[in-house]
């Protein structure tokens, strides 16, 4: 059986957004192509200056980040939020965030990478859906318009997510199985393996599993894949949806990317679609995390339930 899930308030013209900094330092002017997306939507942007605070490989101290969020989460007036990059440093202050105040004042989180690590532990202890999507440092350079739409829809829409099979991403080929339904969680492979043995560890049972990876080569991805497979925590799944695996070159070893994903899920024997513009790559589309979901490898399509009523 689903667990129930909460779903926020579309976010509507008007509303006021938050920007918030969790995880590596955020250059201003990276950020301000995206700041400016939000704006032409409608949307009340607050971002403070806090957002630019740099402690070495960290935006700012662990104490400042997680009181921004927190902040963010308990605010009444405050309708979205929205990560301004990813890197690292979520794990260092999942353990402080509010999650009482995500229950009580429920509004959509969207982000990747690194904020794999708040949407596992947004799910875990709230039970809120979010959204996988484009951080706004990312909209400086090389995102479509189809992108920007596609975010768009994720948050202020409540009509389903539909993300297509792009034959060019690395993955594409990996397809295999029937069609699957369970709730889309994961996210970035390396947060999914990061959280083995901790409170944010999801169970997987009965779910589709989204998988995404940037710089990782094919061995690095198979020691993960092994690490979530040895400790059970692929046991039941419903079926995996692969994402983009950005950069993940060979490096002379002569095994790809997709020979490793085909090695290590494939045995599994459960409904796989790979190719789906979904992660670190070029013009990624956004989708929610936490709702029920259609794969349907033959069709090359996920089908995704808003994140957002």
């Amino acid at each position: 059986m689903t667990p129930h899930v909460t779903r926020p308030r579309a976010v509507k013209p008007g509303d006021i957004v938050r920007i918030v900094a969790p995880s590596g330092p955020v250059d201003r002017d990276r950020a301000a192509p995206g700041v400016a997306l939000l704006k032409r939507w409608g949307l009340e942007v607050q971002v403070s200056d806090r957002v630019y605070d740099r402690h070495g490989f960290l935006a700012g101290d662990d104490e400042a980040r997680a009181r921004e969020f927190n902040d963010a989460l308990a605010d009444p007036e405050v309708k979205g939020i929205f990560c301004a990059r990813g890197g690292y440093g979520v794990s260092r202050i999942v353990d402080r965030i509010d999650f009482a105040a995500a229950r009580a004042h429920p509004k959509p989180v969207v982000g990747y990478s690194d904020i794999t690590v708040i949407h596992q532990g947004l799910y875990r202890y709230a039970r809120m859906a979010g959204v996988h999507g484009p951080v706004l440092t990312t909209f400086h350079s090389d995102h479509d318009t189809e992108t920007a739409e596609h975010l768009k829809q994720a948050v202020m829409s409540t009509a389903p997510v539909e993300v297509r099979r792009v034959v060019t991403e690395t993955t594409a080929s990996l397809t295999q199985g029937a069609s699957v339904t369970g709730p889309l969680l994961g996210g970035n492979l390396s947060l999914v393996v990061d959280a083995v043995g901790t409170g944010t560890h999801l169970d997987y049972r009965g779910a589709i599993v989204l998988l995404e990876e940037i710089g990782e080569e094919p061995y690095r991805v198979d020691r993960m894949l092994t690490q979530l497979l040895r400790s059970g925590s692929f046991d039941g799944v419903a079926g995996f949806a692969l994402g983009q695996y950005t950069a993940c070159d060979d490096n002379g070893w002569g095994v790809d990317i997709t020979t490793v994903l085909a090695d290590r899920l494939g045995p599994l024997d459960v409904p796989i679609l790979g190719g789906l513009p979904l992660g670190h790559g070029d013009n990624p589309r956004s989708v929610p995390l936490g709702t029920q979901a259609t794969l349907n490898p033959t069709g090359g399509l996920l089908t995704v339930t808003s994140a957002v009523t």
